[in-house]
């Protein structure tokens, strides 16, 4: 659209947009607030709030800490307990700030951010707090001796900051300093070393990135023997220079800008996301490369290969404890986790998880050898490893059953996409179908994020329970084979993660498993994209869509919040050669009156400072205007999540089921007549 009509829907907190939010606010909660919404809200706070869930820790010297929120505290606690302790069913835990409180004392609608803990002798803490669930938080001092806050202390306000500490008097801080502070994308752009007692406006400045980049942001390792302070500059969403500040210069870590590197005691981890011609040989793209931190420094490091993936195989997760690497891989999907040993690089597996689910890494303690992970299954709750690396590990805590399974598979099969690529997919559902059911199709394709098949409490219980079938597409642009399968749809590839997963709908249908009038599809953030892109373009094959907290508008997605840190996703708008293959799929300017899109739910938060709400309200106001049924609702709180406490995750997973059930049920009363 040459002009844009609703561009003033941009306006987040204008009059007159929050006027056309509340009418359709209104008009949603009377069309779904009903019995069965009720029952599904109930039923999911039931999930969200049970005392019976897994409360899961991390280690920070003597003690294991843990964040809870429940049906008595909304807003949260921030708690710990001992290792003794957390093994019994009902462990003493020790409060140390309980959010509720600390809101109602403030007058503020908190939620908790999480908290930067001195190390090693924790004793003082930064703990960030968001208003409303926003990723903008107000930063405060905490001494964890006296458990209140510091009067006169580090203290930052509300704004997209990054600290962590230097030491005990010394913090190192990016965050609005005002004018020319931060870059295009609203993140930090300058780092400076703030000493107590100094005005924030006198703190010497140590780096300073361009407006361009993504961010900037300092890092401090406080290892005793191993002590490091990191600058990280991101240019794009995928390319870092890093840097380690020595005697009051930075030093580069010359490694290729976009692989990971991270930095544990004597070793240097490098993982890649493109192939890398060194010296020492050829590494293919997704590989783990280590290397003597020192030696690499000077140039004079020999490169160790700790992982090379293959065709179905690919890294997925890894973290330190003080001596090993615990690593998991995915292979088709499935997890794998192997214990490594530094200097030999030897691997042995870890035996216990779930074989054909997802297991993930919960906490490691870089100081001992203590690991935490969760392991589970659609069908199977998470049970929660306990243990030393390189031995066996126990199952200390174990997730209850939120719904019956008693009938239900899962299955994998693959697709093929428009090219010839073989696509994974998960189908869960009844044993003995004989005929197509009322079935959920989900995806995300972005960011090199992978998909992984995880238990879901709220989903069988408002779903899977009620005989709905669920799928999880592994589309391109996800991480579920490595980097290759992510950057071939960036950019001017990006078609590929919308044919991908049209090429699993069809394939549902061809199967039987479904048809398109039974079939909904789900998607939030890139995977709201997504949706945007399945009404646009491929609306017969679906009979109802939920698309929240979207991305829809990319002639202006740069231009809004943090939209400009993912130009290296999705290209350039403002570039002609990048809009030409952008103008293909943008949702909001592809809506043909003609061509009409299955019932929509439209969800967003009016405190989303990463995603603009403005892309769901204007989509949703030209969709109305070309004659199409779009319910809209939007949480005046919870951030990018969409929800600020679990009252506001089960009310959303109610709007969105109720949403599903009434429209793939009426389908279904269809077909049957």
């Amino acid at each position: 659209m040459a002009d844009d009509p609703y561009l003033w829907l941009e306006d987040i907190d204008g009059d007159d947009a929050l006027d056309w939010v509340r009418e359709r606010n209104q008009t949603t909660l009377a069309a779904f607030s009903d019995e069965r919404f009720d029952r599904l809200r109930t039923e999911a706070l039931e999930v969200l709030d049970t005392d019976t869930r897994i409360p899961y820790v991390r280690r920070r010297g003597d003690h294991l800490y843990n964040f809870w929120r429940d049906a008595a505290n909304p807003r949260g606690l921030w708690r710990r307990t001992t290792l003794d302790s957390y093994r019994r069913s009902d462990p003493d835990w020790d409060v140390i700030i309980d959010v509720d409180e600390l809101a109602r004392t403030d007058g503020e609608n908190w939620v908790w951010a999480g908290a930067d803990v001195i190390e090693p002798d924790h004793t003082l803490a930064l703990i960030s707090l968001s208003r409303g669930g926003s990723d903008a938080t107000v930063v405060r001092e905490f001494d964890m001796r006296t458990r209140s806050f510091v009067p006169g202390g580090f203290e930052l306000p509300e704004a997209k900051s990054r600290v962590a500490w230097e030491d005990h008097d010394t913090v190192l801080v990016g965050t609005d300093f005002g004018p020319g502070s931060l870059t295009e994308s609203g993140y930090p752009r300058v780092v400076k070393r703030w000493r107590r007692g100094e005005p924030l406006a006198d703190a010497p400045t140590l780096f300073s990135g361009s407006p361009e980049d993504v961010l900037v942001t300092a890092g401090v390792d406080r290892t005793p023997g191993y002590q490091r302070t990191m600058i990280y500059r991101a240019i794009d969403f995928f390319n870092d220079q890093v840097y380690q500040l020595r005697s009051g210069e930075l030093v580069r870590i010359d490694a290729p800008s976009d692989a990971s590197v991270s930095v544990h005691r004597d070793w240097l981890l490098i993982e890649l996301r493109t192939d890398w011609n060194h010296p020492s040989g050829f590494y293919r793209a997704g590989s783990l490369l280590a290397a003597d931190y020192e030696q690499f420094l000077d140039g004079t490091a020999e490169l160790s290969l700790v992982f090379e993936p293959d065709e179905h195989t690919c890294l997925h997760q890894y973290a330190w404890t003080r001596d090993r690497i615990v690593m998991v891989t995915l292979a088709d999907v499935a997890s794998r986790v192997e214990i490594v040993t530094p200097g030999t690089w030897e691997r042995e597996p870890v035996s216990g998880t779930e074989a054909s689910g997802n297991t993930v890494i919960v906490a490691t303690d870089h100081t001992g050898d203590e690991i935490f992970l969760d392991s589970s299954g659609f069908l199977t709750p998470s049970q929660l490893l306990h243990g030393r690396a390189g031995r066996t590990l126990e199952v200390i805590k174990t997730a209850p059953s939120f719904f019956d399974t008693s009938g239900l598979s899962v299955t994998q099969y693959f697709a093929t996409s428009d090219d010839g690529t073989r696509i994974p997919y998960f189908v869960v559902g009844p044993s003995d179908c004989t005929s197509p059911q009322p079935t959920l199709l989900g995806g995300y394709g972005g960011f090199e994020v992978a998909q992984t098949p995880s238990y879901g409490g709220v989903l069988g219980r408002l779903w899977l329970s009620r005989g709905g079938t669920y799928v999880l597409a592994n589309i391109r642009g996800g991480g579920e084979y490595g980097p290759g399968w992510h950057t071939q749809a960036m950019r001017e590839g990006r078609h590929k993660v919308a044919e991908d997963f049209a090429s699993v709908a069809r394939d549902l249908v061809a199967r039987g498993i479904t048809t398109a009038d039974l079939l909904g599809a789900q998607g939030g953030s890139n995977g709201g994209l997504l949706m945007g892109i399945m009404m646009t373009r491929y609306p017969e094959l679906f009979g109802a869509l939920v698309c929240q907290v979207p991305l829809l508008d990319m002639k202006r997605f740069h231009l809004l919040l943090a939209g400009a840190s993912w130009v290296a996703e999705y290209g350039n708008p403002d570039d002609p050669d990048d809009w030409a293959f952008i103008s293909e799929y943008s949702p909001y300017q592809n809506i043909r009156a003609e061509k009409g899109c299955p019932p929509v739910l439209m969800t967003t938060s009016t405190r989303d400072d990463r995603v603009h709400p403005g892309h769901a309200r204007k989509m949703t106001a030209a969709l109305e205007d070309a004659g199409n049924t779009i319910w809209y609702y939007e949480n005046i709180e919870g951030g990018h999540a969409g929800a600020a406490d679990n009252a506001q995750t089960a009310f959303k997973s109610a709007l969105s089921f109720s949403f599903l059930h009434r429209a793939l049920g009426r389908a279904r009363q269809s077909a049957q007549q």
